[in-house]
């Protein structure tokens, strides 16, 4: 399968999700190329970017799974390289 090189945008309003988020980016460590995430304190919200670097179906899993989490939304931008 073709590997992608993506990045991942994560907003996190539910501060209940953030553990979990916390365990599928670990469950999914090996296509996390690296990780910058910023408390927004004043909009009440976590945002976190992730770069990726995987097949579609392995970051698929990841950004579906982390998008069926209450209060978590995700949009990814993908490239094939």
């Amino acid at each position: 399968m073709n590997k992608r090189i993506g990045v991942v945008g994560i907003l996190v309003e539910d501060r209940d999700s953030i553990e979990n988020v916390n365990k599928l980016l670990s469950k999914h460590a090996e296509i996390v190329v690296g990780r910058m995430g910023i408390p927004y304190k004043e909009k009440n919200l976590s945002v976190i970017s992730i770069i990726v670097d995987g097949t579609n179906d392995d970051i698929g899993a990841l950004t579906g799974r982390l998008g069926r989490l209450q209060g978590v939304s995700v949009k990814s931008a993908l490239t094939q390289k």
